[in-house]
């Protein structure tokens, strides 16, 4: 909890040891010691100044809603567990290199006998910070470039500009990022980017150029996001042998967007969870603020996690969605469900599941999933909190479907093309948490209906 360091409430005994007695015979520190205990402990105090060292641009106003809740504390435990407390909601801020507290007695003409003051005294962050490095992949090598600025106003906002360029394609974006001071988790993101993706499994470039708003905010125990976003799409074919439905959706559209989020996620970890639960619902209703694309899309998540017998954890998981146009017009390729891969369906390769036509996937508009895993400790791992602890037996069980609907049938006909060739794998393999940003896996997987076993590896970022 960074450094803490307090003095004595009452002044210390004048009394000692008088020449010539040894140390063993001395016993009056034991005889007080209990009694001592218990005036720091017990004893009520009252918190009297909180000063903030080491302040440089930062605003005042903003931190005296984090620090608050010190003044509250009545005895000396209760002053360190909130001062604990505040320490942590200043470094979530984001603006400091380091927060370490100081508590001494109050001094001075208004002092109190059992008043006290605490001391924050905190590094800012520079002005700005930059990083920069290469990045390989899919044939193509590119240099990213980013630059940040935080607490760009005083009060917590982050300024953030990325830029990305490639032999192939150049990207960019820049974020500013604004909280609500007193509520870190009620914030506001504006986003203006432009980002190019390249889909081979099917045949497909595209290109994004667009802005979005968005509004965080908990509510009980969910954290909420309402965000606007338009975008100007161009798809485009990345192979001169795409099929013609990759040709027809081939050109520029503009996509304006509401879409709403809740998350609730009760998870020890987002990497390897032992305990608790994770709940996304998102929706995104499209067209009604304008442009080309006019749809309805729901899609949700599922994942609870129990702890076993043996230090072992059972895991198991459901997702789906459903995507439903809204007039005449068909639905976008860029806004279909895509499944398959090592992040839904192992053993199968990525997105290569539902309609498709002469190799190229088109997505479908309506998918679910499932998985259902047990990670067990390895036979020879060393102990509790030694090095074996980063790994973990992986046996799981995965199954899905995504396909296209006739919305003109009925829920029964609906429910019986979802049933219909479920593709599903079953396999095992060992996981290695690397930190708390992420994990790689190397699995052993049968896929059902392709028969043909398969050795691939997955690495999982936050």
């Amino acid at each position: 909890m960074g450094t803490v360091h307090a003095r004595s409430l009452d002044p210390l005994p004048m009394h000692g040891p008088e020449l010539g007695v040894q140390a063993d015979d001395i016993d009056a520190p034991e005889m007080d010691q209990e009694p001592k205990q218990e005036v720091l402990e017990n004893k009520d105090v009252v918190v009297q100044q909180v000063h903030i060292d080491g302040l440089g641009r930062t605003k005042e106003d903003l931190l005296t809603y984090e620090i608050s809740d010190v003044f509250q504390a009545k005895n000396l435990i209760d002053v360190m567990r909130k001062s604990h407390e505040a320490r942590q909601k200043l470094l979530r801020l984001g603006i400091f290199r380091k927060v370490e507290v100081v508590i001494d007695t109050s001094r001075g003409e208004d002092a109190l006998p059992n008043g006290l003051d605490v001391t924050f005294e905190v590094t800012e962050l520079r002005r700005m910070t930059g990083s920069y490095n290469t990045m390989v992949g899919n044939n193509e090598g590119s240099m990213v470039l980013g630059l940040k600025l935080p607490n760009v106003l005083g009060r917590a906002e982050k300024l953030t500009f990325q830029f990305s360029y490639g032999t192939k394609e150049t990207s960019y974006g820049l974020s500013f990022f604004k909280p609500q001071p007193g509520n870190f988790e009620r914030n506001i993101t504006l986003n203006v980017y432009k980002v190019t993706g390249q889909f081979p499994w099917s045949s497909l470039r595209e290109t994004d150029r667009g802005i979005s708003a968005e509004l965080s905010f908990p509510v009980w125990k969910t954290s909420q996001t309402l965000k606007w976003e338009g975008v100007w799409r161009e798809l485009g074919c990345l192979a001169r042998t795409a099929s013609f439905p990759i040709r027809e959706e081939s050109g520029h559209s503009l996509k304006s967007s509401l879409s709403h989020g809740m998350v609730i996620d009760t998870r020890n970890s987002s990497i390897l969870p032992r305990k608790g639960g994770l709940l996304k619902i998102h929706q995104e209703l499209a067209g009604y603020t304008g442009g080309d694309a006019s749809f309805l899309k729901e899609d949700f998540e599922i994942q609870l996690n129990k702890t076993l017998f043996w230090d072992s954890v059972l895991s198991a998981s459901l997702w789906g969605g459903l995507l439903l146009p809204i007039g005449d017009k068909p639905t976008s390729i860029a806004d279909r469900f895509y499944l398959g891969g090592p992040t839904s369906i192992r053993g199968f390769s990525m997105y290569s599941m539902g309609p498709q036509s002469e190799g190229d996937y088109l997505g479908g508009e309506a998918y679910w999933a499932g998985g259902l895993h047990l990670y067990t400790p390895l036979p020879f791992r060393p102990g509790m909190g030694g090095f074996g602890d980063l790994f973990r037996t992986h046996f799981f069980l995965n199954a899905g479907n995504l396909c296209n609907l006739n919305y003109g049938e009925g829920p029964q006909a609906h429910l019986k093309k979802l049933a219909e060739c479920i593709r599903w794998s079953y396999g095992l393999g060992i996981v290695l948490r690397l930190g708390n940003i992420a994990r790689l896996e190397l699995n052993y997987c049968i896929p059902m209906g392709v028969q043909t076993k398969l050795i691939g590896t997955y690495l999982r970022f936050l």
